[in-house]
This record gives structure tokens, sequence and C-alpha cells, in this order.
């Protein structure tokens, strides 16, 4: 089967279709856009998923100062972060304080009845994000870390 055309005009024939090095172009625009989209999808995903340890950190400085009006001291484990009031503060967490969509475990690195330090680490795909925020944490003046110059906080 003969795939030309002759133009009548021109005295020409004239292919119908694409030339391989046509196609191999279009591909290879493809993959390159693919590519970009998929490492910016990527980024979008780790972005969100910091809001997941960033929340359970203001949720637990949250229950925190309550618990200390209520009690005089702050909650000291992660086990009474996890019990429901009026024991303890009713943060969802796991009983190993990860977080419910399993990118952050929280723990306390340090802690006395009046004042605490809280920290987020990044877990499982979430340790892929960028390394400035990798690891999140709150205490009892509100002082946290990384700075907000970083934008991990937003």
């Amino acid at each position: 089967m003969n795939h030309q055309i002759y133009d009548h005009r021109r005295g020409r024939h004239h292919s119908k279709g694409f030339t391989l090095i046509e196609l191999m172009v279009v591909i290879a625009v493809i993959a390159l856009l693919s590519n970009i989209a998929l490492a910016t999808y990527r980024s979008y995903i780790l972005r969100a998923n910091r809001t997941e340890g960033r929340m359970a950190l203001l949720s637990t400085q949250v229950a925190q100062e309550k618990f200390f009006l209520q009690n005089n001291s702050y909650a000291q484990d992660i086990a009474t972060v996890i019990a429901a009031p009026p024991a303890g503060l009713g943060i969802g967490l796991t009983a190993g304080g990860v977080t419910l969509g399993g990118n952050y475990t929280l723990s306390f690195t340090a802690v006395t009845a009046n004042s605490y330090t809280l920290q987020a680490v990044a877990t499982g795909p979430q340790t892929k994000d960028t390394a400035a925020c990798l690891t999140f944490t709150i205490n009892d003046q509100g002082q946290r870390t990384p700075a907000d110059s970083t934008g991990c906080w937003k």
C-alpha cells in the first residue's frame, strides 16, 4: 500500500502521517513535562503533610494549657497526651505517639511539671521532605522550631 499522495498543484508526492523523528520529539516532550509535573506533585504532597505534624503540636500545646489550668502541671508523657480528658489531653495519636496519618511521631524532649518541649519528627515517606522541615518543636512558652523564615510552619 502506498502512503503517498500526489499534489497536482506542485507536481510532488507528500507523505501522510508522522516521521519517526517527529514521534520521538513528541514522546520526549511528554516525558519531560511528566517529570516536572510529578516532581511538583510530590513536593506539594510533602508540604501538605507538614500540616499534620504542625497541627498535632499546636493542638497539644492548647490542650497542655487547659490541662495545666486544671491540674497545676503539664502532661508529662505521650500516654497522658493520648488519654481522654479529664485525665489526659485527648489528642488523636497512636499509642506510640504517631499522628493518625502516620507522617510524624510526637515525643517530649524535655518535660517537668511547669515546662515542656514537644517535638514532631517526620516518619515514613515524609522523611523525603526538606531537611529543615523534618523536625518541629514547640515549648510551653510558644517558641517553635524551625524558624518561621524556613517556611516550614506555613
